[in-house]
């Protein structure tokens, strides 16, 4: 093991630039990177290469994740990229693990500094151990990854049948409470908050992009709605449509309501997700507010939705819910395999597991894989 400090083993360590919002778009050719991940779009580049990404400010602040290609870093994203002797890869991975978000009050502005990154002790193996740690977690994080592509693809397969079959077509239309039982979350006192996982996770706005709640309440609470993995949920501002909850069962805090199929019916989730959906450009555009456009429940009864024939919604809903549920197990499939990896990390990288005895399957061969 060679013991040196981040600087010493960085070919650059440093900030990227700010980028005008007006330049950053929801496509376009180059992702541009900031502290907490992808902001979105745009057509130049500052950056060609591999590298880890340090969280900066805020709440993403000491978070790392690896980056592999071009792309425009912004002046929130720190940029280490290894030096010829050290894997990218491995160092994103060794980053992870040293909680560089405590670091931020050793800084005179808040943040994190370069400065103090680079005075950062690491400890680093072989450079071909770092390469088979890195083929040992990066089979566990593409395994993460096909899933959320395979789930995004499902998404937009659902969303695309929902169209065929009931918005491109003459339809009796009607409010979402003529589909839909819309049940919304109760208030909770700040006091029953707590954030050492006593009682259940409690879901707020901001937790319904990442499904980890900040803080859990006690289950005792008299008023408390729960959501199931596979629910459909949504934020009442404008920032957060309508998608499947992927997260443990949890209670809803205010602001944020679930719709759920009345009984009886042939409406289904699959269904009630996809016509929902466009709730997100309805509030943007009919709610007001003033720093944030939000609904009151009152307000839903002005977005319009299809009412299609009980067969209509049976078909869909036969071709589509098989597809949630597939979403709803890849998730959970995802969770477990990060939990693994996140276990692994720490034993691989001080060297408790000895990688060199780990036997890592060799890939078929293509032109032998049987489908």
């Amino acid at each position: 093991m060679n013991y040196t400090t981040l600087g010493n083993v960085c070919s650059r360590l440093s900030s990227g630039k700010s980028i005008p919002a007006k330049d950053v778009h929801e496509q376009g050719k180059y992702p541009v990177i900031g502290g907490n991940g992808l902001r979105g779009y745009t057509d130049t580049y500052n950056f060609d290469g591999s590298c880890a990404i340090i969280g900066r400010q805020g709440a993403a602040c000491g978070n790392v994740r690896f980056h592999s290609g071009r792309a425009y870093m912004t002046e929130h994203a720190v940029v280490a990229v290894a030096s010829s002797d050290v894997d990218s890869h491995y160092l994103a991975y060794l980053l992870s693990t040293m909680n560089l978000g405590r670091l931020s009050a050793q800084s005179a502005q808040p943040g994190l500094s370069v400065r103090t990154l680079s005075k950062q002790e690491v400890v680093l193996p072989r450079l071909d151990v770092q390469r088979r740690i890195v083929e040992l977690l990066g089979s566990i994080d593409a395994a993460i990854s096909l899933n959320h592509l395979t789930n995004d693809y499902l998404l937009q397969l659902m969303e695309h049948l929902y169209r065929e079959m009931f918005a491109y077509r003459d339809q009796k239309y009607g409010s979402i409470y003529d589909i839909a039982d819309v049940v919304y979350g109760a208030p909770f006192k700040s006091s029953l908050f707590n954030e050492n996982g006593d009682g259940w996770p409690l879901i707020r706005i901001r937790d319904l992009s990442t499904y980890q709640p900040q803080y859990y309440t006690s289950e005792e609470h008299p008023k408390r709605t729960f959501i199931e993995p596979g629910d459909v949920v949504a934020g009442m501002d404008a920032d957060f449509s309508p998608t499947l909850w992927l997260g443990k069962r949890a209670v809803l805090n205010q602001r944020v309501c679930e719709f759920v199929p009345p009984r009886g019916t042939a409406v289904t989730k699959s269904y009630l997700l996809c016509a929902t959906r466009p709730l997100l450009s309805f509030i943007q555009g009919y709610a007001t507010g003033t720093t944030v456009a939000h609904l009151g429940k009152g307000d839903l009864e002005a977005l319009r939705v299809p009412l299609p024939r009980e067969d209509d919604l049976l078909a869909f809903g036969n071709i589509c819910e098989p597809m949630r549920l597939m979403i709803v197990s890849n998730s959970e499939e995802s969770a477990r395999l990060s939990m693994i990896r996140d276990t692994l990390l720490p034993k691989l990288m001080s060297g408790e597991i000895d990688v060199s005895k780990v036997e890592l399957p060799t890939p078929p061969n293509n032109h032998l894989h049987e489908y």
